[in-house]
């Protein structure tokens, strides 16, 4: 009998290591998709640091609504609402990043995810609930994104790249 150790396999040599199946090049949809998120991520932060512009609007109205504050109540008031209105945004921002990467990685989950924030978005602008042309042009990147997310590259890569993970 040999020295040799036996595999499963009954031979004297050890199976070839597993190779993962070669991943597919991302198409110029979905790369095209995830600038356009990123667009839209940035458009949307520019949007909220602009609000800092309008302190002043805001202070007004706080005035018309409260006339008892003092001033320098209003002032901080109005410093807080653009704070939270600030970190609400980046965290918004950074979720999309995190999700135009993960549709750059082939995950059918995060176009859903992007697809259903942008129905939003552009409903909330439809439906008339205010909204600066910044948020009109960082609609219509997300738009643009959704769409190249769709298309006939996007989902033969998305789908190939779901195969590779079972």
């Amino acid at each position: 009998m040999s020295d040799l150790p036996r595999f499963p396999d009954g031979a004297g040599e050890p199976p070839p290591p597993y190779s993962e199946p070669p991943r597919p090049d991302v198409p110029a949809t979905i790369t095209g998709a995830f600038w356009a998120f990123i667009v839209s991520t940035v458009i949307g932060i520019v949007g909220a640091l602009l609000l800092f512009g309008q302190k002043n609007e805001l202070i007004d109205a706080a005035r018309r609504a409260n006339s008892a504050l003092s001033e320098e109540q209003l002032t901080q008031a109005a410093n807080i609402a653009l704070g939270v209105a600030v970190v609400i945004a980046i965290v918004i921002a950074l979720l999309y990043v995190l999700f135009a990467v993960k549709l750059r990685a082939g995950r059918n989950w995060a176009r859903i995810v992007l697809t259903v924030l942008t129905v939003l978005q552009v409903l909330s602008l439809v439906a008339g609930s205010g909204g600066t042309w910044l948020s009109y042009l960082s609609g219509l990147a997300a738009a643009i994104g959704v769409v190249l997310s769709f298309l006939g590259d996007s989902n033969t890569y998305i789908a190939a790249s779901k195969q590779i993970r079972r």
